[in-house]
């Protein structure tokens, strides 16, 4: 992922004001290492942070139409620029850049053209003909963006908050799905489809064609002129993400350039769950793995760079954040620039632990609907800025908009789990990859439980944070938390740990609007607490809170203060106060 920003006017096209720009877009280069630039026509600036995956030799941005009337800067991927350029025969292109289909489909179509693009994207085009302009963000916020309005009437695009949070009096996270118009002066939805309604789907379950949907989602994904890989845990759709590339790298232009030989990646603490199965699985799909370790406390010294990064204060974004982080510059160190990951099949298909207590298909799907929506502020933003932090990018074919529409249209009945047919959570993704003839995967790893990236990389990680946090956040702190921050109150001492770290690095009270809140219950959204009576007494984004559901689910005691956030993880996993629960009636395969 690269990284843009955009001044728009301004009313000051001084040198002062250039120098300026050019300041605060170096706060954005860790996202585009390989190249800079900046276009200034007037009061307008956009500038441009390169991370090279297509087309390193020639596609610098900003990118232009023929006669440079329309100039885009861009963070994105379109995986479908191929087709788009064959459409616009009679247009010249400069570049073999992906993005600069954008500046002659505007030509074409102006802001109409949105909904061609298939890919992710932030992008601001700026027409000088009129000296109008349109940004733009992908429908469901993969790429990170953020609007300000300064007080001499200007608006500010950037990649991250910090981009502009010194020179704005107001800015906001730019809504997914969405574009601004200077013409029109506001937002408007580009994004439309069907399963948005949150109305309920009634198409049967299609096993063959969920199956297919994905296939071409991580194909598509395989565009690259650069080494890449895959994040590999060992969990359901990691394995999936790192299967289907294995079965279809060869015979593609990547494959031609890189070899048919897969590359996979996975973190964890020494001994944690995720590096047993992800080995487990590279050796069955034969790819050349890479297994990084850290410490809880090579984790605790990274939260204060996670929080700066990231950009949020959210407890489960931060924990899973870190070992991201961690495993992202290793994979920098190693020449890869761009890896595929998982992110949000869980939302798409109910497959937190928390869903199992789904009262009926209504409420799942509503869920469901919720969850998808609101990635921009979690997962897609953990993926995108944990990696982009080291300079690689991330890519999640879950979030194809291809197969969020197949996906979504399944009727919901076929998503709850129910014990007398067998079904745990993600059954109908389970089912579509169950070949016996020709296996995706062994069957203990395509039926293994949910791990929620921070539990998986070792559940000390988490319990560890909460001592560190213990030791710095005393009771007279926790005691005053509402006075201090009256908006989204920590209620855990690990919570005021991270807010105070946030406030430090983003004192503005815009920057506190950007993070959503709300109490949580393995990940769930505040509605869902409601499923279980005794949730609300237990309220952790660890999946191990969904009591009588995960099999090492929390007891109800908290970890003591004796517990130490510097011991070895062999030490901590000896401490940590986790046991088995019954499961309740629950199927859960291991």
């Amino acid at each position: 992922m690269c990284g843009i920003l955009a001044v728009l006017g301004c009313s000051d096209d001084s040198q002062a004001k250039r120098v300026r720009v050019l300041e605060l877009s170096r706060r954005l280069k860790h996202r585009g290492p390989d190249w800079s630039g900046l276009h200034q026509f007037g009061d307008n600036y956009l500038s441009h942070q390169r991370l090279a995956i297509i087309d390193p030799a020639s596609g610098d941005q900003p990118l232009y139409n023929e006669d440079k009337s329309i100039v885009v800067t861009v963070n994105g991927e379109i995986y479908n620029h191929e087709q788009l350029r064959k459409s616009l025969a009679n247009h010249k292109f400069r570049t073999g850049s992906d993005c600069e289909v954008i500046a002659h489909l505007y030509e074409e179509h102006g802001d109409g053209f949105i909904d061609m693009l298939d890919g992710v994207f932030s992008f601001v085009l700026l027409d000088k003909r009129d000296n109008s302009f349109i940004v733009a963000r992908d429908a469901i916020g993969v790429t990170s963006l953020y609007i300000g309005w300064g007080l001499d009437g200007s608006i500010w695009i950037s990649s991250e908050m910090k981009g502009l949070n010194d020179d704005c009096e107001h800015f906001e996270a730019f809504p997914p799905g969405h574009l601004y118009s200077s013409k029109e002066h506001g937002f408007k939805r580009w994004y439309n489809p069907v399963w948005f309604s949150e109305s309920i789907p009634s198409n049967p379950f299609d096993p063959l064609a969920l199956r297919k949907a994905f296939e071409n989602a991580v194909v598509k994904r395989l565009m690259t002129d650069v080494p890449f890989g895959v994040l590999l845990s060992g969990g359901l759709d990691s394995s999936l993400v790192a299967s289907v590339t294995a079965r279809h790298l060869a015979g593609t232009k990547a494959a031609e350039q890189w070899g048919t030989q897969l590359h996979s990646f996975c973190v964890g603490l020494e001994g944690s769950p995720d590096l047993k199965a992800g080995k487990e699985v590279a050796d069955y799909l034969g790819t050349v793995h890479h297994e990084f370790t850290f410490t809880v406390q090579d984790g605790i010294d990274a939260i204060e760079d996670v929080i700066y990064h990231i950009e949020t204060y959210d407890v489960t974004t931060i924990r899973a954040s870190t070992p991201m982080f961690l495993m992202s510059r290793k994979i920098k160190s190693l020449g890869v620039k761009m890896v595929i990951s998982g992110e949000g099949s869980d939302e798409l298909f109910g497959g937190y632990l928390y869903f199992h207590k789904a009262p009926n298909k209504e409420e799942l799907h509503q869920e469901t609907c919720s969850k998808v929506k609101a990635l921009h502020q979690y997962d897609c933003l953990r993926a995108n800025k944990a990696t982009s932090a080291w300079g690689v990018e991330v890519r999640v074919p879950f979030l194809d908009k291809e197969f969020i529409n197949v996906a979504m249209s399944i009727d919901p009945e076929w998503k709850m789990i129910k014990r007398d047919q067998g079904r745990i959570e993600k059954w109908v993704l389970r089912k579509s990859f169950d070949d016996e003839e020709n296996p995706y995967l062994p069957k203990h790893i395509l039926y293994r439980q949910k791990e929620q990236f921070s539990d998986g990389v070792g559940y000390s990680w988490i319990d560890g944070l909460k001592a560190h946090a213990a030791l710095h956040v005393t009771d007279r702190m926790m005691h005053n938390a509402e006075r201090i921050y009256p908006h989204n109150t920590p209620t855990t001492k690990e919570g005021y740990y991270y807010r105070m770290i946030f406030e430090r690095f983003f004192p503005q009270n815009s920057a506190r609007l950007t993070v959503p809140g709300g109490p949580s219950i393995a990940c769930s959204t505040a509605k869902a607490i409601e499923w279980d009576a005794q949730w609300s007494n237990n309220l952790d984004p660890s999946g191990r809170a969904a009591l009588g559901v995960h099999a090492s689910a929390y007891e109800h005691t908290t970890v003591p203060p004796s517990f130490s956030a510097g011991k070895s993880a062999s030490e901590m996993n000896k401490k940590a106060r986790i046991i088995d629960v019954p499961t309740q009636g629950v199927i859960i395969s291991t």
